[in-house]
């Protein structure tokens, strides 16, 4: 059973994944960041000591969950000192396990499918949470420990959590970033984003009972030129946003046809 753990990190992911460990009784022991700023401002909401010094982890916790960037989690595991048998995680989308080969006998991915912000707390309950371990009793102890957190625990291996890390900047990433097209363009006329937050809201929702292929509306479905060819003309000063309006438009007008054939 996993009653404590350490966490090395203390951005987004591990800021939210804290406080949802202490809100189940979890202890966090030690929280880790290179800059120690952080580290204590993370260790102080759940009661942790804190360093930013890998050399001085606590020695004896159940479990070490690696919550860092990708590109950090080598760089981690070659500072770490940790006995052959102690648990250790990551928590990336896109890192397979076997980088933790050699480093513990004892080792596992713990992947919460969600996006994350340290200014707002998520409720885990119906988060999935992606599972893979060295061992079959490793899988046991994420298990329960993830099965305190969320209702969706799913055992996934390294090639499927890739892809499903892929979906996920798209339907995700790509999409905040239309939001943020979305309020820049509003914000040039001097108009409130708020009024789009029902039609998001709604986008979401029909997803919900409908496929997305069958949710798509829009010019670009229809193919109304007349349309298209006008928000491109309003787009005339900002020539990478017509690039990003063209390619979209014919990409959905392709994948509609495409698989709208294949429905027939």
């Amino acid at each position: 059973m996993i009653e404590n753990v350490v966490l090395i990190g203390a951005g987004n992911l591990a800021t939210q994944l804290a406080l949802a460990l202490n809100d189940k009784g979890i202890q966090v022991k030690q929280v880790f960041s290179r800059k120690i700023e952080s580290a204590k401002e993370l260790a102080e909401k759940v009661n942790a000591s804190f360093t930013n010094d890998l050399s001085q982890l606590v020695p004896e916790a159940d479990l070490y969950i690696i919550a860092v960037k990708d590109s950090a989690i080598q760089e981690v595991l070659e500072n770490v000192n940790l006995k052959d048998d102690q648990m250790i995680v990551h928590t990336a989308g896109s890192v397979p396990m076997s980088i933790l080969e050699g480093f513990s006998n004892n080792y596992g991915v713990f992947y919460p499918l969600q996006t994350f912000s340290k200014s707002r707390k998520v409720d885990f309950s119906d988060i999935p949470i992606c599972i893979e371990s060295s061992h079959p009793s490793t899988f046991l102890k994420l298990e329960k420990l993830a099965e305190r957190l969320s209702s969706s625990v799913n055992q996934i291996n390294s090639d499927e959590r890739k892809t499903l890390h892929l979906a996920a900047v798209f339907v995700n990433n790509f999409v905040n970033h239309f939001y943020a097209i979305g309020a820049d363009i509003l914000h040039d006329k001097k108009m409130d984003f708020d009024l789009l937050k029902p039609l998001i809201r709604e986008t979401a929702d029909k997803i919900q009972t409908l496929n997305p292929f069958d949710a798509q509306t829009g010019p670009a479905k229809r193919n109304d030129q007349s349309i298209l060819h006008a928000h491109l003309k309003m787009l005339h000063n900002k020539p990478e946003l017509q690039k990003i309006y063209s390619f979209a438009t014919e990409s959905i007008f392709q994948f509609q046809q495409k698989h709208g054939h294949d429905l027939l």
